[in-house]
């Protein structure tokens, strides 16, 4: 397997667990998705947040709006992706579903990922709302 396609099999692996920990309403998973301090932007605002901790309370709000509309599902598709060394960029499409397959949120998100100690981790996100 070449560098390229073990680095591309190890975001997927990450957006995976990422997607999982949302559908599962598991903070402390989706948080271990991250490096810290990382930066997230959405509704035009940008948050940094310098620890686990402090995300967490961002996730859990966040995974609160979605028990209210009873997401089950989030799906992915990249894309675009760019990989140079230890840095990624790559946007991701999302649908996040209910039970009945209906679409709740539709939006777009960018990602800027570092690979640290050889794992990958979302240093920052901007979502674009569709």
């Amino acid at each position: 397997m070449s560098v390229q396609d073990e680095t591309e099999l190890m975001l997927s692996e990450l957006f995976d667990s990422y997607a999982d920990g949302y559908e599962d309403y598991d903070a402390a998973r989706i948080s271990d998705c991250f490096a810290f301090p990382c930066v997230v932007w959405q509704l035009d605002a940008g948050h940094v947040f310098k620890d686990k901790t402090e995300l967490i309370e961002n996730i859990d709000a966040l995974l609160e709006v979605h028990r209210e509309h009873y997401v089950t599902a989030s799906i992915y598709e990249v894309v675009s992706s760019h990989i140079s060394g230890s840095t990624a960029s790559v946007s991701l499409d999302w649908q996040q579903e209910d039970d009945e397959g209906e679409v709740v949120f539709d939006f777009t998100c960018h990602y800027l990922l570092i690979n640290i100690e050889g794992a990958w981790k979302i240093a920052s996100i901007v979502n674009e709302p569709s």
